[in-house]
């Protein structure tokens, strides 16, 4: 049954010269068992098969083939040709004109017309001989043989309307889809661009420091071997870090290289935490910081995005946490890693707004927290909180990978 139901789905027009075959089977058993004249005979005939290829083409031309059916139903009107099972067409061509999207309206109406009006003079050319017959009674003869045309059109004029509802929605929602991936795209963009000329300023201080070092042990290399060797030390140590960031730099799209005030420089890092936090409880949001592990120099890349999270997830706590919440922040230090997590008790904002309306000038959300997470190999969880509020948690490697 599926695959005659795929074949049927598949091959339309076939199922329609089936039809009309069907149509044109009856039709002419029943044009021969009639017992008209010959020219009657001869009429029916002809009007069986135009009726069975307006069954056939529906599809294909369905205002051409209403246009022959009314010439078919007046021909009948007028020659007088009985009622014939092939008759059945003009029902099909009916729906068929109203649910096709593309059919003109004014050949709908034309076939609403005819649902209307072809029944009932049928009936009154044909059964209206009985001159004994109630008016009362011919009027619902008419009404029932007129109803399942008039069905017919409106069962197919809501098709069409549905059709062009989904059509409708479909290409909204493909515009919207769009509409969104062209917004993220220039979000990470922008984050990207802005990651590369903070790294940018990072670099440039280590390579700022290599050459203070360079220079100081230049001067003394002569008086001071000892001090010569832990500036040569610090040269190295500085070189690594400088590369290891030259390295995260690697395949990040930099556009506008303007400068915007110098607001990059200098860099904030885990140091400028507790200065944040004053800030943040001044602007009337309770915040409880604490520090595990023991605290030691991190790379500067991996304080740059310690800070920038912990800016931009109590900025939108801030923003969509609502009256009277209050905020945690955590730095763990571990052995090969660090832990930072921010969580509120508020009224936890959806993802949505980080992704799509969090922007504060600092990063566009949940996109900008994941890229300078993933500049730096961590990994990064965001959700809402079990019990309300939200929560963002990082893991910022503090080693670079080899």
């Amino acid at each position: 049954m599926q695959r005659l139901y795929d074949f049927l789905r598949r091959h339309p027009t076939g199922v329609d010269s089936f039809w009309a075959l069907g149509l044109l089977g009856f039709g002419s058993l029943m044009v021969v068992f009639d017992r008209a004249g010959a020219v009657h005979m001869a009429a029916a005939a002809v009007f069986v098969i135009g009726l069975s290829l307006v069954v056939a083409l529906r599809r294909k031309a369905p205002v051409q083939m209403l246009l022959l059916t009314a010439a078919i139903g007046v021909g009948q009107l007028i020659i007088g040709v009985q009622p014939n099972p092939s008759d059945f067409a003009m029902l099909v061509i009916a729906y068929t004109v109203a649910s096709a999207p593309a059919v003109p309206r004014w050949a709908s109406r034309c076939a609403l017309a005819g649902a209307l009006l072809g029944p009932a003079l049928t009936y009154w050319r044909y059964a209206y001989d009985d001159e004994t017959r109630p008016v009362t009674a011919n009027l619902v003869f008419t009404t029932l043989i007129t109803v399942p045309f008039v069905l017919a059109w409106v069962l197919g004029d809501s098709m069409r309307t549905r059709r062009a509802y989904w059509a409708q929605l479909e290409e909204r929602a493909a515009r919207l889809e769009k509409e969104r991936e062209a917004q993220s795209r220039i979000a990470v963009a922008a984050e990207r661009a802005r990651i590369a000329r903070e790294l940018h300023d990072v670099v440039a201080h280590n390579v700022s420091v290599m050459v203070v070092q360079a220079d100081g042990a230049a001067y003394v290399l002569d008086a001071a071997p000892e001090q010569t060797r832990q500036a040569l030390e610090t040269i190295s140590g500085t070189g690594r870090q400088a590369l290891a960031e030259m390295r995260r730099l690697l395949g990040v799209l930099r556009t506008g290289e303007q400068a915007e005030g110098g607001e990059y420089v200098p860099q904030p890092g885990v140091e400028q935490l507790e200065d944040l936090m004053d800030q943040v409880r001044g602007a009337g949001l309770p915040v409880d910081f604490t520090v595990e592990g023991e605290p030691r120099e991190l790379p500067s890349s991996v304080a740059l995005t310690v800070y920038r999270i912990v800016q931009e997830a109590l900025t939108n706590t801030r923003k969509h946490g609502g009256p009277d919440v209050g905020a945690t922040v955590r730095v763990s230090y571990r052995d090969e890693d660090l832990e930072l997590l921010v969580e509120d008790d508020g009224r936890g904002a959806q993802q949505e707004l980080y992704e799509e309306g969090g922007a504060d000038g600092l990063g566009h959300g949940l996109i900008g927290m994941r890229e300078r997470v993933g500049m730096v190999g961590g990994s990064l969880t965001a959700g809402p909180r079990a019990g309300g509020g939200f929560r963002v948690s990082a893991v910022l490697p503090l080693k670079p990978a080899r």
